[in-house]
């Protein structure tokens, strides 16, 4: 008999930044030189993990922070770090500034789309629950009232355990249909809402743990208290999402609006009205302290592509009571502002703006750097590379780029299969860059045959 584990495919792939597990920082605050995937960029990860506890003690609201860099120095790298640094329920909201430019929707509709999206709001509801262990679970059935041979639910029949006791409950059949949507069975622990009967499966009762060998079955242990109390549940949403469920039509049932659904346009503009509304709405609840802010990241890269009106925009929105943390990332030095014809500003960005910013700045890499960066990259895709190779590749990474270097890592492998061997060697990394071509050596090929190519 073969038994197979079965394995995620996510974790399978790799991504550009797989490796990025953190800012690797110590406890006091300063970077180890080779930590959760960085090598080098001391500076920039320190400063970086200011900005998290900024941002965990909520101080750096409306605030906006920009990462200025060559092409390959780590940029797009930190943000993700501070995204996993903060944790799973702080929103990080990733764009490109290319992306403001629709056809659908206007590009100030795009970026407070984003800002919105950026902006957690964690409600706090206490509502009243049943909950416990199942010890019985009996559906009873009747004679069908319409006639015939079949048989209807009536009712059912269900015996909830806790700590401190015991009760039967007699349930409609619409929450029947909810405990088999959840897969429940003797042993569960669940709990159900009082007032809306929707049932939700917590785990299997730790008095179980031991019933199979092999099983991947989340165990939990029996609730405290009684069987009916009052439970405080939290909900994660963003503002975004509150948006879009109070602009979707409801519409009634008639082939007309429902018609009116099928024929919208996939994207359309939330107005300003409604956003004013859902935030008087949400202040109110902040207020009461029924839900708490959560403000998040927005990270914009390449922000040199957006143009003067967006940057406008910007300078507003950031002034926003409801604000997220904007991190902007750009590789570009003195050039002239989108949309204008001869304004020139550094990193293509208005001085208004820049005033507002804290700036960070990302440091090229010194040979040793890529060679420890290429040799976590391999690691990450699962290759073997011989030292003459690592030392080869690290010798490209400085003259053209870091990101030249890692991509010939994959094709060298390629190169040291067909020849037979799991080990990539020197000579198929530069097999590999005969092949490939970096931008130096190309744009050298079109200056020399520059008449062989359309002007």
């Amino acid at each position: 008999m073969r038994i197979a584990e079965v394995k995620n495919s996510r974790e399978q792939r790799i991504a550009a930044h797989s490796h990025i597990k953190g800012l690797g920082l110590r406890d006091d605050g300063y970077a180890e030189p080779i930590a959760s995937g960085f090598v080098g960029q001391e500076q920039a990860r320190e400063a970086c993990g200011i900005v998290v506890d900024l941002i965990k003690s909520k101080k750096m609201s409306g605030r906006a922070l920009l990462f200025a860099g060559a092409p390959g120095t780590g940029k797009t790298a930190i943000a993700l770090a501070i995204s996993q640094e903060l944790g799973p329920k702080v929103p990080f909201c990733p764009m490109v500034g290319s992306e403001v430019f629709s056809s659908e929707i206007k590009k100030t509709e795009v970026l407070m789309e984003n800002f919105r999206r950026a902006i957690g709001l964690r409600i706090k509801e206490t509502k009243e629950v049943y909950e416990g262990e199942i010890t019985e679970l009996t559906p009873e059935e009747t004679e069908n009232p319409l006639g015939g041979y079949g048989k209807t639910i009536s009712h059912v029949l269900i015996g909830l355990k806790t700590v401190k006791g015991t009760k039967q409950l007699k349930l409609d059949p619409s929450i029947y249909e909810s405990i088999q949507k959840e897969k429940v069975t003797v042993g569960d622990v669940i709990y159900i809402e009082a007032n809306t009967g929707a049932v939700k499966r917590v785990g299997r009762s730790d008095a179980y743990a031991t019933e199979f060998d092999l099983e991947a079955e989340e165990y939990v242990p029996l609730p405290k208290g009684e069987v009916h109390k009052k439970k405080e549940l939290i909900q994660d949403v963003t503002l975004h999402d509150l948006d879009v469920a109070n602009a979707r039509p409801q519409g009634g049932q008639d082939v007309m609006s429902m018609m009116g659904q099928f024929m919208k346009p996939k994207k359309t503009e939330i107005t300003d009205k409604l956003r004013k509304e859902i935030n008087k709405v949400v202040n109110k609840y902040i207020d009461q302290g029924i839900a708490e802010l959560v403000p998040g990241v927005l990270f914009i890269d390449e922000v040199h592509m957006l143009d003067i009106e967006c940057f406008t925009y910007l300078n507003r929105a950031l002034e926003s009571t409801l604000s997220p943390i904007v991190v902007f990332a750009t590789n570009r030095g003195m050039c002239s502002i989108r949309g204008t014809e001869d304004i020139i500003s550094p990193h293509g960005i208005p001085v208004d703006l820049l005033d507002r910013l804290l700036i960070i700045r990302t440091l090229p890499y010194t040979l040793e750097e890529i060679r420890v960066i290429i040799t976590i990259r391999a690691k990450t895709e699962g290759l073997t590379v011989q030292d003459d190779a690592l030392n080869h590749l690290a010798d490209v990474g400085l003259k053209t780029s870091l990101r030249y270097a890692i991509q010939l890592l994959a094709p060298a492998n390629i190169m040291a299969k067909i020849n037979g061997r799991d080990e990539i060697f020197k000579g198929d990394v530069e097999e590999a860059g005969d092949l490939f071509l970096d931008s130096k050596r190309s744009a050298k090929i079109v200056t020399e045959e520059n008449r062989g190519f359309i002007v």
